[in-house]
């Protein structure tokens, strides 16, 4: 199992806020509907039994039955490994001291992949179609770095970062395996980078510190958006 991280192009933001507004309004719910029965009775509540609860719900909430049902399955879930009798309270909006960072979850049944188009000369974009409620579908374009027609699409889970950036993450059964080459190459090991190839290529290091002192300074200026910005930059080049 292998999971794709894709950037979804900006136009989709404001669908995509209400429709997690939906989700935070499904994920209270349960929250306190579950806590409210552990009172009484002194048992948890499963995702099956929460699923009884929900059922129906997503004709009037905007979302497909299976990301209700995916909703529930993760509350149960974290719970359990959170070992809490309740867990926190999720909003969207943006006057909160506590924003939670959108997430909507599918299953695969609701995922389609319709196409894969070429941008520029080495850039692709692929758009899927995700079912909501009875009817209603979401086409949503991703910026495609792994061109998602050579996968078999699992799962898929959309979420937000600090910056109101929303991301596909993806989940794959099946990818291409990469043949090995046979040609050979020298490596120099050096200071400043990593290694330099017998070609001429240079293979940098995970340098995370060197945002340290842009960092720095804009904490020190209080430039709240710089820092958001260098701390993305920074977790992108320590997964790469």
């Amino acid at each position: 199992m292998k999971t794709l991280k894709l950037r979804i192009r900006d136009k989709h933001t404001d669908q995509l806020n209400r429709l997690s507004g939906s989700v935070n309004f499904v994920w209270n719910y349960i929250n306190d509907l579950s806590y409210k029965y552990l009172q009484k009775t002194g048992k948890f509540f499963s995702a099956y039994d929460l699923n009884e609860y929900t059922k129906g719900s997503g004709e009037f909430l905007g979302l497909h039955s299976q990301t209700i049902q995916a909703i529930n399955e993760t509350h149960a879930k974290s719970r359990r490994q959170c070992k809490k009798a309740k867990l926190s309270w999720r909003t969207n909006n943006p006057n909160s001291k506590r924003q939670s960072l959108g997430w909507l979850p599918f299953k695969q049944s609701a995922i389609k992949h319709i196409a894969t188009h070429q941008t520029g000369k080495k850039g692709l974009k692929s758009t899927l179609q995700l079912s909501l409620a009875k009817g209603q579908k979401l086409l949503i374009d991703v910026w495609d770095s792994y061109n998602l027609s050579l996968y078999q699409i699992n799962t898929c889970e959309i979420v937000q970062d600090s910056r109101n950036r929303w991301y596909a993450c993806i989940t794959v059964k099946e990818y291409p395996k990469q043949q090995c080459g046979t040609g050979s190459v020298g490596i120099d090991l050096g200071l400043k980078d990593s290694a330099t190839a017998s070609k001429g290529d240079k293979l940098q290091i995970k340098q995370t510190l060197k945002y340290a002192k842009a960092l720095a300074t804009a904490q020190r200026a209080n430039n709240k958006q710089r820092v958001k910005a260098i701390h993305a930059k920074s977790k992108t080049h320590a997964k790469t």
